[in-house]
């Protein structure tokens, strides 16, 4: 195949997204990428799904005017609620990412796993399709209801922050799992607060890595990889950059837009 110069577009609902595409960048260093950060309309979970639906076409817009040749959604709450449509509207590859369910299960012991999500990731249509084919492991589901809106003000360390996942995890250890499966591209970023409340054998997955790997399939199969010996990222945001140049440690290109 040709090879394809154009980026690699990704959008999330804000931040959080940002954890997918370290995984993409670090596998994929010399793609292109350009990073689109709704925070204005953080979070998404709490939307109805048709507002899910057109703010996902507005940032797919936005990347394909930057030429983008395949583009990730790197939100639960999107992905589970507008993927098909956005595929059936554009002809672009999307990838999409949906909580890492399948791996908890098949490696689980206890038959118990727990899944921490928004609120519009669990009560989607596709989330429950998925957890349908699992009747045999019982899945305790939590809203993560305030910790992306905290992760966008800048309060990954703070007090409340502990306090809230305190409440959300302290069930679900009682309940005896051994998995914990982050359901929002938010939540990674939480991990070192979370390894302080689960016990050590409690295993924490996100979706991180195999939406890296993915990308690099559809590249391969579809759209071609990129030539250039460096890809250069580039940040848009419609709110105060100011928590998301922390999240990249104030490396990379930040350009605020009115979106």
């Amino acid at each position: 195949m040709n090879s394809n110069n154009n980026p690699i577009g990704i959008f999330d609902s804000g931040i959080g997204g940002t954890s997918i595409w370290k995984e993409i960048h670090h596998l994929l260093p010399n793609e292109k990428t350009i990073y689109l950060a709704d925070s204005k309309n953080a979070p998404y979970g709490q939307k109805s799904k048709e507002e899910i639906i057109a703010l996902s076409m507005k940032n797919t817009e936005f990347l394909l005017n930057m030429k983008c040749k395949l583009i990730v959604v790197a939100c639960n709450t999107a992905t589970t609620n507008a993927i098909e449509e956005l595929r059936e509207k554009y002809d672009v590859p999307f990838i999409g990412i949906e909580p890492a369910i399948k791996p908890a299960v098949s490696h689980s012991k206890t038959q118990i796993i727990g899944i921490l999500a928004t609120q519009g990731t669990l009560n989607s249509a596709l989330f429950n399709k998925t957890t349908e084919k699992y009747q045999d492991t019982k899945i305790i589901e939590q809203i993560g209801h305030g910790l992306v809106q905290l992760i966008e003000q800048g309060g990954i360390n703070s007090p409340e922050m502990a306090k809230l996942l305190r409440s959300y995890l302290t069930p679900m250890i009682e309940a005896n799992i051994d998995y914990l499966v982050l359901g929002c591209s938010h939540y990674p970023y939480l991990i070192p607060q979370i390894k302080k409340i689960l016990p050590t054998h409690i295993q924490i997955i996100d979706s991180g890595e195999a939406v890296a790997k993915q990308t690099q399939k559809i590249l391969r199969e579809k759209t071609g990889f990129s030539s250039a010996e460096k890809g250069e990222p580039i940040f848009y945001t419609n709110t105060d950059s100011k928590v998301l140049a922390e999240i990249l440690e104030n490396k990379y290109t930040l350009e605020k837009i009115d979106f």
